[in-house]
């Protein structure tokens, strides 16, 4: 039933590939002339890895710098707006006992001079104190009495210690 034929098999005759140049473009050429392979850079990876690394290593220390310094700056600013808080305080103290509601303004006290305010029972101001001084004098042409009320007040936490000092002038009406 199968019809047998025979073939025979010849060999075509490749084509053979066209022949490179012997020169090589220069972007397959190095520096100095010599063809570029990828055994050449071996090793250029690590090099990149390790100068990503000690940079990124700088930049985090540097921003933990920033950091460390911004915690103390606002450690700072809160000490410093109690120890303003306490001045203000105490200035708004002397004045309420310089001018009463119901009185005529009254010469400073001497013994205000000498004994500071202390705040332990005072919310947001523990560990604060403020002490407050007034001068006044009358003028002779006219009978007014003038006053310089200055109060420094002080926070002290942790052996950091932050004062802020305000002054304020004023005069009787009579």
């Amino acid at each position: 039933m199968f019809h047998k034929q025979s073939f025979i098999l010849t060999k075509l005759p490749r084509k053979l590939p066209p022949k490179l140049p012997r020169k090589l473009p220069r972007k397959l050429l190095s520096q100095s002339g010599k063809p570029r392979y990828p055994n050449q850079q071996a090793g250029s990876a690590l090099v990149i890895a390790i100068f990503v690394i000690i940079v990124l290593s700088l930049l985090g220390a540097a921003l933990v710098k920033m950091l460390e310094s911004s915690q103390e700056s606002v450690a700072y600013e809160v000490l410093g707006t109690r120890a303003y808080t306490a001045a203000l305080s105490g200035l708004q103290w002397q004045l309420a006992e310089v001018f009463p509601l119901n009185g005529p303004a009254i010469a400073c006290k001497a013994d205000i001079n000498n004994s500071p305010l202390i705040f332990d029972n005072t919310l947001g101001l523990a560990q604060c104190k403020v002490s407050v001084s007034c001068d006044d004098f009358v003028h002779a042409g006219t009978g007014i009495r003038y006053y310089t009320i200055t109060a420094t007040g002080t926070c002290d936490i942790n052996n950091e210690e932050t004062s802020r000092k305000i002054a304020v002038e004023a005069h009787s009406l009579l």
